[in-house]
């Protein structure tokens, strides 16, 4: 059965990789982002496009009118968009608060924001029963590491997931996060990541290598399926075992 499933920040790296897979499927994808014309590149077989700022309320309730429009329910919500503000304004002025709230407050509404507006949106258009929604997190959020206001962030995420996987629950609507380790091929780590940490983050790993988009979005396929319908509020980690599940 094609199932209508909807993706934020599907025009790059693990969004991009996971709209493909459900494409494959025969999929009705719509691919959210807040660059028009990265979306439009993507050119993934019969998507739809939007360009929003999903951390904008007025933006959002755009979405949802289209979704409504041309969807009518959502059967897979995928919360892909996100980062740690490399493609933000430079910070004006030198205060170095002034830079520290900025950054802080830059990280919670790429990586969390984004994800509880469009949830609220668009909650109701969820399938009944059948639905699924999911986050993607970081290894960042268990261990603080790298830029601890994107970790933070990311680890919001956790409690929300929870509590709507209890208010969803009843209606048949799992709600998962997907928690990725370092993963290659991504604009996360913008121009590149220095050899020497590329390394050692590959020896954290037990299998001795990187991870890859499409092994995290084969996870979120898997998790949209029928055979996944009794996982709910859990957060699964896919980093090669550098971070083991606590």
């Amino acid at each position: 059965m094609t199932r209508n499933v909807v993706i934020s920040g599907g025009g790059t790296g693990i969004g991009l990789a996971t709209a493909r897979v459900f494409a494959a499927d025969g999929d009705r994808v719509l691919l959210l982002g807040r660059r028009g014309d990265v979306l439009e590149r993507a050119a993934v077989p019969g998507a739809l496009t939007y360009a929003a700022d999903l951390a904008d309320p007025e933006a959002v309730r755009g979405v949802a009118g289209f979704v409504g429009r041309e969807f009518g329910a959502v059967d897979v919500l995928v919360h892909s968009a996100g980062g740690n503000g490399l493609l933000e304004p430079p910070v004006g002025g030198d205060d170095p608060l002034d830079a520290v709230a900025r950054h802080w407050t830059v990280n919670f509404r790429l990586n969390l924001l984004t994800a509880v507006l469009l949830t609220e949106a668009l909650r109701d258009r969820l399938a009944e029963p059948g639905g699924r929604v999911l986050f993607l997190s970081s290894i960042a959020a268990y261990r603080g590491s790298g830029q601890v206001a994107y970790a933070a962030a990311k680890a919001g995420l956790h409690p929300y997931a929870h509590d709507l996987a209890r208010r969803l629950g009843p209606h048949g609507i799992t709600v998962n996060v997907v928690a990725p380790g370092y993963i290659e091929d991504t604009a996360f780590f913008g121009d590149g990541i220095d050899e020497e940490r590329r390394a050692r983050l590959i020896a954290e790993t037990s299998d001795k290598r990187a991870g890859t988009p499409g092994d995290v979005a084969a996870t979120l396929h898997w998790l949209a399926s029928p055979g996944a319908a009794h996982i709910t509020s859990q957060i699964i980690q896919v980093n090669g075992g550098a971070e083991r599940g606590h």
